[in-house]
């Protein structure tokens, strides 16, 4: 059987969605700043969840591994960092489910359990935009050494897989409500067998052989014939060949 529509789509979605979520937790580019006071004009500072690296746009050469307490003790920071981390294993989780009920070489395709896979993955897609959704609203006001602060590649990449995850987990879901309006194979085959029970099948119609000519022909050394002719249908009536007077005359006392 083919595997349904609904499930390639999701199983397409899931994977993509984890990838970019997963380069948007752990690459250190939520947001830039620029114009650092006291620093090269052409300094920019990049600061992800994990870790902030100095670029310079003359010598493309980029320093990671600085330090800066004060963004690190930043309350979005921490949150981000549980519930990006939790998206990402919930992620798999689902997309594991998911594989053991879009199973192809089946003849159907377990809906629940491919249902719940759906489930998950749509939750990991919620978990994925809340906190990038918070970073991008309080951006500004968490503590830079600049006033210039610009949206990092790393949010752009969590809001696209976000949404991806939302939609594959979203339109696999809909795989538990298409079970509920549908059977088992074992129920059907239960329905049927009582359906037979109270409504069993006629017994074949008994077929009687019927002897023919040649039967009786070789078991007696008189000829048969039968009560038609050979050719097994009514020859034509000739018609009578006396004249027919068109008119009928009365009788005569001679006649008589």
């Amino acid at each position: 059987m083919r595997t349904p529509g609904i499930f390639i789509f999701g199983m397409v979605l899931g994977p993509c969605g984890w990838i970019l979520e997963l380069v948007c937790t752990v690459a250190p580019a939520w947001r830039t700043i620029n114009n650092i006071s006291g620093e090269s004009i052409d300094l920019v500072l990049q600061q992800g969840l994990w870790d902030i690296c100095k670029t310079y746009s003359s010598s493309q050469n980029i320093l990671c591994g600085q330090v800066d307490t004060q963004y690190f003790s930043a309350q979005i920071i921490t949150i981000a960092r549980g519930l990006m981390l939790s998206s990402l294993i919930l992620n798999l989780i689902g997309i594991g489910v998911a594989s053991a009920g879009v199973r192809c070489w089946t003849e159907y395709p377990q809906w629940t359990v491919a249902g719940v896979g759906g489930v998950l993955i749509f939750i990991s897609g919620v978990l994925t935009i809340i906190p990038v959704s918070w970073y991008t609203n309080i951006m500004t006001t968490i503590p830079a050494a600049s006033t210039e602060v610009r949206v990092g590649y790393c949010l752009v990449l969590g809001f696209i897989g976000g949404i991806l995850e939302v939609l594959g987990g979203l339109v696999m879901s809909i795989g538990l409500c298409q079970r509920c309006g549908r059977s088992k194979p074992a129920d059907r085959t239960r329905i049927n067998v009582v359906r037979s029970a109270h409504n069993p099948m006629p017994p074949p119609a008994r077929r009687d052989t019927v002897p023919s000519v040649s039967s009786f022909s070789s078991a007696s050394s008189a000829p048969y014939y039968s009560k038609h002719t050979e050719t097994d249908f009514y020859r034509a009536r000739k018609p009578d060949s006396r004249p027919v007077n068109a008119y009928q005359t009365r009788p005569y006392d001679s006649d008589l």
